[in-house]
């Protein structure tokens, strides 16, 4: 049996590149890369629906796992009708070969990122933040380095990456994938670097700003900001499958498939990462959901459940971020990007060791979320976003 590698390095971001923490794996046993995909299944959330042969969303799902040779890709597609379709494919775990669980649990990374962002938004419309003021006004004296004044640095920045912090996720070195970490810890990594450019002056996408929101939240509401997602979106929306985990605990709750490392080397192994503590992630990339969850949550903000009209405005406003695709535009929290067949998806979409998920909602109700089951190449998470619209545009 080989040693099992290191964690190749991942970013919380969307589309991400290798360019994370490094965790050992430790004692994760290794599986064989070459085991072979157990059947595609689908499963229709509709008792009566039978999958059509020439389903376009199966066919992406089967291409990525045979294809791209993940472990595992499972989706979930909301129609006009309000009716939901659920798709499998692969193996849900490979050591015992079991099947993909229909809408099963996943890491969801920076779509976190759109949760913390509408609870900040929810102050707003509270009066309790600004989204102008400074940082300094939140957290007097914290944010500052050589080149940082959290004076001149506002809250409306750092939701829409134009900070010019440094992303604090390709500077972090973990000792293991149990390692907790502070947020702070987390905070003075990034501000001992340079900014990458003065506030406002430029878009680059840094988990850095969200880790700040949090301690934003924290320091206005006085609860830890995992509560105050779990009172003002979770509840509130009625998501059953979604939570953001609990200090030390390494585990995903529900069913769910395992999440992988792929091999660099071909014909090399995969390492089952499933379990990991995420605070490394914190705000910028700690929470739990399901494809379903998120199509409902990513609706239901978009529809106006979660935030008054002015403060959704204000998150729509888009500046271009053509680092998350062709066309794409990020305002606070929030990206949208145009479908081929017209219109835009709003979402966000996220990575994480052992899953990558892409989704998006459109205005006349329509939504896709899918993850799979590794952290691929840049080729094929492209090839998952566009399986997304796909799915939207079907």
């Amino acid at each position: 049996m080989n040693p099992p590698p290191p964690y190749r390095r991942y970013a919380l971001r969307r589309g991400a590149v290798p360019v994370a923490a490094a965790l050992l794996l430790g004692a994760l046993a290794p599986t064989a890369a070459g085991a072979a995909p157990a059947t595609a299944s689908v499963a229709l959330a509709t008792a009566s629906a039978e999958a059509r042969p020439a389903d376009i969303v199966q066919q992406r799902l089967d291409a990525l796992v045979a294809g791209d040779k993940l472990p595992a890709a499972l989706a979930a597609v909301r129609g006009r009708d309000g009716r939901t379709r659920d798709y499998t494919s692969g193996v849900g775990d490979l050591a015992t070969g079991a099947k993909v669980p229909v809408d099963g649990q996943v890491r969801i990374g920076s779509n976190t990122k759109t949760f913390v962002a509408v609870v900040v938004l929810q102050l707003v419309a509270e009066g309790r933040i600004r989204l102008d003021a400074s940082l300094d006004t939140y957290l007097p004296g914290l944010i500052h380095g050589d080149g940082i004044d959290g004076k001149a640095i506002t809250v409306r920045q750092i939701l829409q990456h134009t900070s010019g912090l440094a992303d604090y996720v390709p500077l972090v070195d973990l000792s293991g994938p149990d390692q907790y970490i502070e947020p702070r810890e987390l905070l003075d990594i990034a501000l001992a670097h340079r900014p990458d450019f003065a506030p406002g002056d430029g878009w680059k996408y840094s988990n850095t700003g969200y880790l700040i929101a949090g301690l934003i939240i924290q320091k206005v509401t006085g609860r830890p900001v995992g509560e105050e997602i779990t009172k003002r979106v979770i509840d509130r929306i009625g998501l059953r499958h979604t939570y953001f985990p609990a200090q030390g605990d390494m585990t995903i709750h529900e069913r769910h498939p395992h999440g992988y490392e792929l091999p660099e080397e071909p014909g090399g192994q995969l390492y089952d990462i499933t379990e990991m503590d995420p605070s490394w992630a914190w705000a910028a990339g700690a929470m739990i959901s399901t494809n379903t969850d998120l199509n409902r949550f990513f609706a239901a903000l978009i529809g106006g459940q979660l935030l008054p009209p002015a403060q959704l405005a204000e998150m729509r406003t888009t500046v271009p971020a053509e680092y998350m695709g062709p066309g794409a535009r990020y305002g606070l929290g929030l990206a949208s990007r145009p479908l081929p067949c017209g219109g835009l998806s709003w979402g966000h979409g996220g990575s994480l060791p052992g899953y990558v998920t892409r989704g998006g909602v459109t205005e006349d109700g329509r939504a896709a979320n899918i993850a799979v089951t590794a952290a691929p190449s840049p080729e094929a998470r492209r090839r998952v976003a566009d399986a997304v619209d796909a799915a939207l545009c079907r």
